[in-house]
């Protein structure tokens, strides 16, 4: 008597790499178009380059190691490692910056380390330090928004910027170029200017920078839609952006002249990138249910650590990585108790 070598129910297969990658690639969607309204043709530039850049320095990678390489790059990492490093750019960067960056993050964060599944960094962040540490200046190079009062460059013009570096007759760099709001708020209460005086800037918004605070309202929806297809849990998300707005709510209360509104906090620079799309990465990020919270709390504090007294504008990077290091230890001591397991204290 023959058996069948399958058995019901054949229940479908859960997600794989690629579906799970193409959904969180969809979900990015909404942000990138508002990126793209609000800053113009670079950032266009930077998703084309980052994303070219990581599939190819993978697809090299792989076949100096003699591993396949289809399989690889079609699950979609590479390309996802690349279109977040580009969102993360400012616009009017030179060509070779996310070239640097892109590189980076597949090679060095990535496949040194075994490949997918084996990082313990998130590859975009990592290649995005290495990127503001060794050049400053270049990643400064963000483009007034759309709405602030200043003439956008033309798409000719920002190519000749970027793959040229070099601007029409009479229009200096910076002249196109402005700092972001978590920037400027930074260097005017470094002047002892109060934060009501801050605000009456064109550069913020109604309750984050101008521009900025659409931007991060849409990658929330793009996050939302995520949790709501069970792609990401919402452990980190609510840990970090709760103990963000913990933290900057008891400052601002403390000092209401020196310190940024919560709501300002949660809707500037790449807060909800951060929260949905970078800190929830399933490979460097912790696992247990308890250790997400955590996990996400901690790099909450440190954005605010960074951005309110550290030495550079926006520390969702660094406190990702920050984080990244202590996500197996965070999940060894919050590993959930085996069923059937009696705790030390039960008689």
């Amino acid at each position: 008597m023959e058996f069948p070598t399958q058995s019901s129910p054949y229940a479908p297969p859960g997600n794989d790499v690629t579906r799970l990658m193409t959904q969180v690639m969809l979900a990015l969607i909404p942000g990138a178009l508002c990126l793209l309204w609000f800053f113009g043709w670079g950032v266009l530039f930077n998703l084309l380059i980052t994303t070219l850049t990581a599939v190819g320095g993978e697809a090299a990678f792989l076949r100096l190691r003699n591993k396949p390489v289809i399989p690889a790059i079609a699950d979609g990492s590479a390309v996802l490692t690349g279109l977040l490093l580009g969102l993360a750019l400012p616009p009017l960067a030179p060509w070779w910056i996310p070239v640097i960056g892109g590189l980076f993050a597949i090679v060095v964060a990535k496949q040194l380390y075994g490949g997918l599944g084996y990082n313990p960094f998130n590859p975009a962040m990592a290649g995005y330090v290495v990127l503001i540490i060794s050049f400053p200046l270049q990643m400064t190079l963000w483009s007034p928004p759309q709405g602030t009062g200043h003439e956008m460059l033309s798409f000719l013009d920002t190519v000749r910027l970027v793959f040229a570096e070099s601007l029409p007759a009479g229009i200096t760099l910076d002249a196109v170029t402005m700092a972001t709001p978590l920037d400027a708020s930074k260097t005017q209460i470094g002047l002892n200017l109060t934060w009501s005086e801050i605000l009456s800037d064109p550069l913020f918004g109604s309750f984050g920078g101008h521009g900025w605070e659409w931007i991060n309202v849409a990658f929330l929806i793009g996050g939302l839609w995520l949790w709501q297809r069970r792609v990401i849990h919402w452990q980190i998300p609510v840990g970090m952006l709760s103990a963000l707005f913990i933290v900057s709510l008891f400052f601002y209360i403390a000092d209401t002249d020196s310190f940024g509104s919560p709501v300002f906090h949660l809707f500037s620079g790449a807060t909800m990138l951060g929260a949905f799309f970078i800190a929830t990465d399933p490979v460097s990020a912790a696992t247990t249910p308890r250790g997400r919270l955590y996990y996400g709390a901690g790099i909450g504090m440190l954005i605010y650590i960074i951005r309110t007294w550290g030495g550079y504008p926006d520390g969702v990077a660094f406190a990702v990585l920050l984080m990244n290091m202590a996500a197996p230890t965070i999940d060894y001591y919050t590993q959930p108790r085996v069923f059937g397991q009696k705790d030390p204290g039960d008689s």
